[in-house]
């Protein structure tokens, strides 16, 4: 078990490196950007985002999550790359063909989008939903194989020519949330172009070629196609809210919304590396056993990793706001635990999804996303206008996280005869009230503003720590803290006494967990 742990964070971490590069490039460059693009224009580009992102879903038709199932069928290399050129092919057909179409109604689709015409910016959106799509199948190619190297030069050169590209056009170029865009994606289809030269014996254009090829598109269709409509409830989700406050309250909140995602990335680039190593990791073991246990430990261990994350968030919100973001951007620090709060939640629901992928009931993923979606709306509805509740941009963080909690009750009513996993009830409520209990209270009752306010709130962090050793760990994993933190000490003293062994555990840092 411990070695399935190493491999999911060995890996996990290789797929965070590329999305910690960029969110900390981005924090830093986010008052640059705010002070060059208007909120309106921050909101447009925002906007136009989660609108390539959801649209990429419907073009992949699931492929990439049939291809990531089916590569551990078994270890026959020859099948392997015939459906990896399969996959390949078929997305980067459909997306050509929905990008010159969708060029050709550039400035509908912006009228229908933004509610303005800027046929520009909607093509610097196509271009994304090209390069978006197929660098999503090219990074499974290499997840599967789990070649991190790879991986990390990849997104490390995405991230290089995203910042040069933006910086240019945005700052220099004065392009506003045509450079947004442009900037992002021209980087991110360079780096598909690289990957496709990388994997060239893995690529093709010829999705059909041979009797092989047709029958493993049909059955990655039949896996894939009932997870394209539940994906794109999910994704509706990130894309509902801030088209709601784009379109139906104010530009400037869905621009201090956009902040607010933005800034909430100190937890989902945790998320999005668990969402990129855990289903190769989960699918890759024959025993459903010890899956299921697996499947149990990870879970509590992910609430307790993101968990302190999100409190943390939640205590220092607005010190964070204020330092990376232009002050008519403040209103932002409403909504972004909340947001945090959601990406946890989003990770969880990765947890029940590959149940259901490990099952092959793929389909019973729709009636969950459909309620989540459900529910968000409603949420908003009531939540966010002044005629409502009249929370704003926080009652938006709300109605995410109210979604969320209504897809993981109904995936777990859908699963668990379908896959029974023991999951630790206990320890996910006592860690759950700690936590919950130090942002509450520390919300409540310690200053808001000044340096007093920071500090009082880092200090009250400790408690975190403290709560937890209310039994929380187990027996054997605290004899495994003890030895971890005593070989620790012990390293510490070999190496000031220059006999340590830096160079071995360089190469292996993870190798006592």
């Amino acid at each position: 078990m411990r070695g399935y742990l190493k491999r999911l964070l060995t890996t996990g971490a290789a797929y965070q490196f590329g999305d910690i590069l960029a969110k900390a490039i981005a924090l830093v460059t986010l008052p640059l950007y705010t002070r060059h693009v208007s909120p309106a224009g921050y909101g447009a580009a925002n906007s136009l985002l989660t609108a390539v992102i959801l649209a990429s879903i419907f073009l992949r038709v699931g492929v990439g999550e049939a291809f990531i199932r089916f590569y551990f069928d078994d270890s026959d290399h020859a099948r392997r790359e015939r459906i990896a050129r399969t996959a390949t092919a078929t997305v980067a057909w459909t997306t050509t063909i929905a990008s010159l179409l969708a060029l050709a109604f550039s400035g509908a689709l912006s009228r229908l989008i933004l509610g303005f015409t800027d046929p520009l910016l909607i093509d610097c959106a196509i271009v994304g939903l090209w390069a978006f799509t197929n660098l999503e199948m090219a990074y499974a190619q290499l997840r599967v194989d789990e070649r991190t190297r790879a991986y990390i030069c990849a997104s490390a050169s995405n991230v290089a020519m995203t910042v040069a590209f933006t910086v240019t056009l945005v700052v220099f170029a004065h392009q506003g949330a045509r450079g947004l865009l442009l900037g992002n994606f021209g980087a991110s289809a360079l780096v598909v172009l690289g990957l496709w030269w990388l994997l060239r014996r893995r690529v093709s254009l010829r999705p059909w070629a041979g009797a092989h090829a047709l029958r493993d598109l049909r059955a990655m269709l039949r896996f894939g196609l009932p997870t394209v409509p539940a994906d794109a409830s999910v994704y509706a989700l990130q894309v509902v809210d801030r088209v709601y406050l784009y379109r139906g309250y104010s530009h400037a909140a869905a621009g201090g919304y956009a902040v607010a995602v933005q800034l909430a990335t100190v937890v989902f680039v945790f998320v999005r590396g668990f969402q990129y190593a855990w289903p190769p990791l989960a699918y890759s073991i024959d025993s459903d056993a010890q899956a299921a246990r697996l499947y149990s430990i990870v879970t509590t261990y992910f609430v307790l990793a993101t968990g302190v994350v999100v409190a943390a968030v939640a205590l220092l919100g607005r010190w964070i706001v204020r330092l990376l973001a232009a002050p008519h951007f403040f209103a932002a620090h409403a909504a972004l635990p909340w947001l945090a709060l959601a990406w946890t939640l989003y990770g969880l629901y990765q947890v029940m999804i590959v149940i259901t992928g490990r099952a092959r009931a793929t389909g019973r993923n729709l009636p969950a996303a459909a309620a989540g979606l459900a529910v968000n709306v409603g949420l908003l509805l009531l939540l966010v206008p002044r005629g409502g509740a009249g929370l704003g941009l926080a009652g938006a963080g709300i109605a995410l996280c109210g979604a969320y909690v209504a897809m993981l009750a109904v995936m777990r009513l859908l699963t668990r005869r379908l896959f029974a996993v023991a999951f630790q009830w206990r320890r996910l409520a006592q860690l759950s009230a700690i936590l919950a209990g130090v942002a509450v209270s520390g919300e409540l009752l310690l200053p808001t503003s000044g340096v007093g306010g920071f500090a009082l709130r880092a200090l009250w962090l400790a408690l975190v720590p403290v709560l937890l050793l209310t039994r929380f760990l187990q027996p054997h994993e605290r004899a495994q803290v003890r030895t971890l933190v005593a070989d620790g000490r012990r390293r510490v003293r070999e190496f000031r006494a220059r006999r340590g062994e830096l160079e071995a555990y360089a190469e292996d840092p993870l190798r006592d967990i």
